[in-house]
């Protein structure tokens, strides 16, 4: 027995030993700290945002301190102190450059070069620096040539400031792209978005292709670009796996080589100036995971059929004049989740295969030449915007059970040719925000609405149809209107003007050419809770007295009171 006693209280002397003996942290070492309590003594922020430089004080041990890392041994490795509002505070003489083992720095999202700043040359000296990440900070004036440097560089990200490339030391030879990687041999990643390179493809794609082997992620979105695409970017067809070059003025065909490209997951050329047919077999590539060629007007081409179990997510091909029918293949794209293809020329009905699509978000497909009816796009349970303006889409919608589009905030199916009843269900729905009808032949009543979830519509876009009846008093529980169309239909009865002033924030109401008797009572002259319009039509309205709200109205754009 006592032997069992004295095993449990070992135990218990154990356990009490555990909790109370402290986990032993690396230790950072004394003038390591010392110089991160002058960085931040010289750096310019303000308290009240910082989460990070906050908690750095001599108090503490600085491998404690949040946004550093250290080794075992105490060397401080890694810095981030990104989203901190720093505006100012690093040059050549600060103590962040006697880090020398630092080997990541990311201090992206502050203010540090105020617009005129320039990058300190010093920065040069970090040697053990694996990543570097000085985006989005305001900074001006060229690339210091000190970068090429950090030979151990594997990322490198200088995107959104106003930077220009490195000049040679010598001058004898303009900036270059090339002089700035060509001893980065070992990066990954490379952003320069909107640093101005300023080159054709034949330089650029050289200068990248014939240093970084290794490269993985190429940004260079509004550079200043200019092509065509040179084939030495070929030789990085096994390692490139996202090539983002919008917004540069390419003015080229995209090469046949990029579907060779085994790796790519992410292809954007956004407002490049392309042309030609594109190669439909990038398409099929399957490791694709998103494809942005939008804005290219004169960019050809059409879709191929899809391999199953396609990686594909986004599809944007939006203003380019990509043509042809949708292939039924495209539902075997089940990771979908945006299509964006408006003002395109596709044409053909849209395939029912669609439907299957469950992770879809956002489908967009305006200003196509789609016809045949809508199919129900009841299953995607995710869907938030669905847009179908300006085909010839024809039918009624009333096949859609829209009561499980629980998630739906904008439904757009404007200038089409569809018919029928508008569904309850449809103006039921508790996400919906924006709903535009307008232009199609609907016809039948407009339903009243009992649902208190409709009370989130801001839109709601009926004009030019064929509905008839009274219009609803459940109108007025729709609060947050701020555009109402239901001009050119033939509603009738009577209509109370006065009770608009349950709805505050609408600041566009047509109610034109219809058959309305619009009333409102002349001796009220209490206006001040009226919303506030920029639009009022009411035209052929039956208006007998001049409407007193309108007399207290400072935003007034346009009015149309006539035929009245």
């Amino acid at each position: 027995m006592k032997t069992l006693l004295d095993f449990f209280l070992f135990l218990i002397i154990l356990c009490v030993s555990i909790i109370i003996i402290p986990v032993v942290h690396s230790k950072c070492i004394p003038d390591q700290q010392l110089s991160l309590l002058h960085f931040k003594k010289g750096l310019v922020f303000n308290a009240s945002f910082s989460s990070k430089l906050i908690s750095w004080n001599s108090s503490a041990d600085c491998c404690s301190w949040v946004g550093v890392t250290c080794k075992a041994n105490g060397c401080i490795l890694g810095l981030d102190i990104s989203n901190e509002f720093i505006s100012g505070g690093i040059d050549n003489s600060s103590s962040l450059f006697q880090l020398q083992y630092l080997q990541s720095l990311n201090l992206a999202y502050n203010k540090l070069g105020n617009g005129f700043q320039l990058i300190p040359s010093a920065i040069g000296q970090l040697t053990s620096l694996r990543y570097l990440n000085l985006s989005h900070n305001y900074y001006s004036g060229q690339i210091p040539i000190e970068i090429s440097h950090l030979t151990g560089l594997k990322v490198l990200d200088f995107s959104y400031n106003n930077f220009r490339l490195p000049e040679s030391p010598l001058k004898l030879e303009s900036p270059n792209l090339h002089m700035l990687v060509e001893n980065l041999t070992e990066l990954r990643e490379l952003f320069l978005d909107e640093v101005q390179i300023s080159a054709p493809g034949s330089v650029w794609c050289q200068a990248i292709s014939s240093s970084l082997s290794n490269l993985r992620v190429l940004s260079l979105s509004n550079c200043s670009l200019s092509g065509p695409f040179h084939e030495s970017l070929a030789k990085l067809q096994f390692t490139l796996s996202l090539i983002h070059l919008d917004y540069n003025n390419i003015s080229a065909p995209v090469s046949p080589f990029f579907a060779n490209f085994s790796n790519l997951t992410s292809l954007s050329l956004r407002d490049c100036g392309l042309h030609g047919t594109f190669p439909k077999e990038i398409f099929q590539l399957p490791s694709l995971q998103s494809i942005d060629l939008s804005h290219n007007p004169q960019l050809d081409g059409s879709l191929p059929e899809f391999p199953k179990n396609g990686s594909l997510e986004y599809l944007i091909l939006e203003w380019t004049n990509f043509s042809g029918p949708l292939p039924n293949s495209i539902g075997n794209l089940k990771m979908l989740s945006a299509i964006f293809i408006h003002d395109c020329n596709f044409t053909g009905s849209i395939p029912i295969s669609m439907t299957n699509l469950s992770q879809l978000i956002y489908l967009e497909m305006d200003g196509n030449k789609f016809e045949g009816s809508i199919p129900s796009f009841s299953r995607p349970m995710n869907l938030e915007v669905l847009g179908l303006d300006s085909n010839r889409l024809t039918g009624n919608i009333n096949c859609t059970h829209w009561g499980n589009l629980t998630k739906l905030s904008s439904l757009s199916l404007r200038g089409n040719m569809l018919n029928g009843n508008i569904p309850t269900s449809l103006l039921s729905l508790p996400s919906l925000n924006f709903l535009d009808l307008y232009g199609n032949q609907f016809f039948g009543q407009f339903p009243e609405i009992s649902n208190i979830s409709s009370n989130f519509v801001k839109y709601l876009l009926l004009g030019s149809n064929n509905l008839e009846g009274p219009i609803p008093m459940s109108i007025f529980n729709f609060r947050r209107l701020t555009w109402l169309d239901l001009s050119s239909n033939n509603f009738s009865g009577s209509f109370p003007l006065d009770d608009l002033q349950q709805l505050r924030n609408l600041s566009d109401l047509r109610l034109s050419d219809n058959n309305l008797f619009l009333t409102h009572d002349a001796t009220n002259f209490s206006y001040s809770y009226f919303p506030q319009f920029q639009f009022l039509m009411l035209a052929s309205g039956k208006l007998t007295t001049f409407p007193n709200f309108l007399r207290n109205q400072s935003k007034l754009y346009r009015l149309d009171l006539s035929d009245n």
